[in-house]
């Protein structure tokens, strides 16, 4: 018997998943709720600042010792940056060969100017490079502690009030949280069409749902630094 040559060998599940735009879009989508997910537990985690430096301290240490005895310290925080590491990685290599595939399917500009798109679909690809960049100053700022001038290891309130004392690190946050905000709210429509649950009936309802979550956690994490401006927490 002759045996299966490479042409003749059909192609894995996941790479052809990985292959095809539908897959590429399904990966996005999926990718994206988790980050969602994670943005919602983290913005309750930041409000509990407004209950004292006590409260938010000791948050910061459960944070350390979930799963314990089960999961040593800390396994349990390293298990979920992983998770969140390979969502966001994902996501933006899809985000960016997909762009790519849709700019090689029209190398000729357009006769005509298609139909003006929202303003957060326009701004979709430039948001995304403005939060993986924030992405990379909040973890030198709040976890290594690298770019924090007055950071003090082991107190995560204080660094946090030490970094929305200067004028760069409400700048660099807000502006961060506002690129947030229409990315979720495109974002969020998008991952519903994908993945099949978009509706003639469901779509006020899925609009609707996408502008609160992004007006909800955009004014959620920018209460913080306002919080420390206004000197409502210091």
């Amino acid at each position: 018997m002759a045996l299966a040559t490479k042409a003749d060998r059909r192609p894995s599940l996941a790479r052809t998943v990985w292959g095809s735009t539908v897959g590429k879009k399904t990966i996005m989508a999926v990718s994206g709720l988790i980050m969602l997910l994670y943005l919602v537990v983290h913005m309750l985690g930041n409000l509990k600042i407004f209950f004292g430096p006590g409260d938010f301290n000791h948050y910061a240490h459960w944070l350390r010792t979930i799963g314990e005895p089960f999961l040593h310290y800390e396994w349990a925080l390293w298990i979920i940056r992983v998770m969140l590491v390979a969502a966001v990685v994902l996501h933006a290599v899809c985000a960016w060969q997909l762009s790519r595939r849709d700019l090689r399917a029209r190398p000729v500009a357009y006769a005509h100017k298609r139909p003006r798109a929202s303003y957060a679909t326009r701004t979709m690809r430039w948001g995304g490079v403005i939060l993986a960049l924030f992405i990379v100053w909040h973890l030198l700022d709040l976890t290594t502690l690298t770019v924090n001038d007055n950071a003090q290891a082991g107190h995560p309130y204080e660094n946090v009030v030490a970094t929305f004392d200067t004028w760069y690190g409400d700048v660099i946050y807000i502006v961060a949280m506002l690129a947030l905000g229409l990315h979720i709210r495109h974002g969020f429509w998008s991952a519903a069409q994908t993945l099949g649950a978009g509706r003639a009936t469901r779509d006020r309802l899925l609009k609707t749902t996408a502008n609160l979550l992004a007006l909800v956690l955009t004014a959620g994490f920018i209460s913080v630094p306002v919080a420390v401006m206004t000197g409502v927490v210091s």
